[in-house]
């Protein structure tokens, strides 16, 4: 795992639907990937619930965005850690009706 995050990278410990916003304004700038079980310094801890995340985050994406994005499932020794990769969009993408644009390492309305 690379060892920080970056403008176009998060780690998340777990999975928290106010993490679309954060989503949303990568699509509306670079681009960006998003780590689910990996904590702040970069250590995979691991997902436990990797099988629901894998449906259902595609489907919560599609539907509050309207984009379509890859989810990964990757594994590291016994521990499972989703990837979500965000495209960079060339229309502005808003997330339930509000547009969001990554700045640094913020997300902007």
């Amino acid at each position: 795992m690379e060892n920080q995050e970056k403008h176009n990278i998060e780690w998340k410990a777990v999975w928290k639907d106010e993490y679309l916003v954060g989503i949303c304004a990568f699509a509306n700038a670079q681009g960006g990937k998003f780590f689910i079980g990996i904590d702040d310094n970069g250590e995979i801890i691991g997902v436990e619930n990797s099988k629901k995340l894998l449906e259902s985050l595609p489907s919560k994406i599609r539907d509050s965005m309207g984009i379509v994005v890859n989810v990964n499932l990757h594994k590291k020794d016994s521990l499972e850690y989703i990837e979500i990769d965000v495209p960079s969009y060339s229309i502005a993408i808003s997330c339930k009706g509000n547009y969001y644009y990554r700045s640094g390492s913020t997300s902007q309305s």
